[in-house]
């Protein structure tokens, strides 16, 4: 028998003050529930019950237990109630991880959109590299992460992929630039500009496709920060590549234009799961699904 069924009936004794009483309410014969007490008198090594002429009071040992029992009945129906929430979207937690220009548009209006339909699941959101999301992600640590994955390279074992869009990428120009103006650019007409980077290994940046087809533009300024980045093109200190989803994050001052899609490869977007993802995390990712599909038309994008 259950531990906590035995408490279960423990404490309908208790409270009913007969083995008789007891039995009716929880639908069990009176024998039954004369030999579950037992099998916890057995168990705890102590007489629970003072057996009366009419019905039963509880012993020292019995009044010990009555708390612990009812503390166990009661964390017992929290845990019932708690995966029920999981079940039914009422409550949970969902651990988001994301990237930082996915964090401008897709992400946050998944997450609105999400926290008004869900409003009782907790979302926690970390922001990172792709390589990091999907690293903690096959380790358990995420439940869900928006990542631009290698076309290359195949996902860690424990990840799934979900495609989601596919990202255009663009040039930040500033307002007076001859350029500024055009729908779309080719990277040889950007030739004699000077880029700002976000690392000294254009490997290591979204010049990764264009710098593998032979192209190494000239380099100037190097910024993490896409402020900064952003604020030096305003400046006139250089030009530099933006990805799609970032652009409703960039200032005034700076022109956007579409980079040719041979030059620069539209980056693919992905949601990156477990293979059994969690019932949030299954919410979320039909979500993004919609967000992503509001998005395709303005970024421009394949689908």
């Amino acid at each position: 028998m259950n531990g906590h069924v035995l408490y279960e009936v423990f404490l309908a004794v208790a409270r009913e003050g007969s083995f008789t009483s007891a039995a009716r309410v929880l639908g069990y014969t009176q024998s039954a529930v004369s030999r579950q007490v037992q099998s916890l008198e057995d168990e705890t090594g102590a007489v629970l019950f003072e057996r009366l002429p009419r019905g039963v009071r509880l012993t020292e040992a019995g009044r010990v237990l009555l708390p612990h029992a009812e503390a166990v009945r009661d964390r017992l129906s929290a845990a019932r109630a708690e995966l029920a929430a999981l079940r039914t979207l009422e409550g949970g937690l969902l651990r988001l991880g994301s990237f930082s220009s996915a964090n401008a548009a897709l992400v946050p209006r998944t997450q609105a959109a999400f926290r008004d339909r869900h409003p009782g699941v907790a979302v926690t959101r970390v922001e990172g590299p792709s390589v990091k999301h999907l690293a903690q992600l096959a380790a358990g640590e995420q439940d869900l992460a928006v990542v631009s994955p290698a076309l290359a390279a195949p996902p860690p074992e424990g990840v799934t992929l979900h495609h989601l869009l596919d990202e255009p990428m663009l040039v930040a120009l500033e307002r007076g630039h001859p350029h500024a103006g055009r729908r779309a650019v080719r990277l040889a007409e950007l030739a004699d500009e000077e880029w700002i980077v976000g690392a000294e290994r254009l490997e290591d940046t979204l010049f990764r496709p264009a710098v593998a087809a032979g192209f190494r533009p000239r380099t100037g300024l190097m910024a993490h920060d896409w402020i900064a980045k952003l604020g030096a093109v305003a400046a006139g200190l250089g030009i530099t590549l933006v990805p799609a989803l970032a652009a409703a994050a960039v200032r005034r001052d700076v022109t956007l234009v579409t980079i040719h899609p041979d030059d620069v490869p539209y980056r693919r977007i992905c949601a990156a799961t477990p293979p059994a993802p969690t019932v949030a995390a299954t919410a979320f990712l039909g979500q993004l699904r919609e967000t992503a599909e509001s998005l395709r038309g303005a970024l421009g994008g394949a689908g």
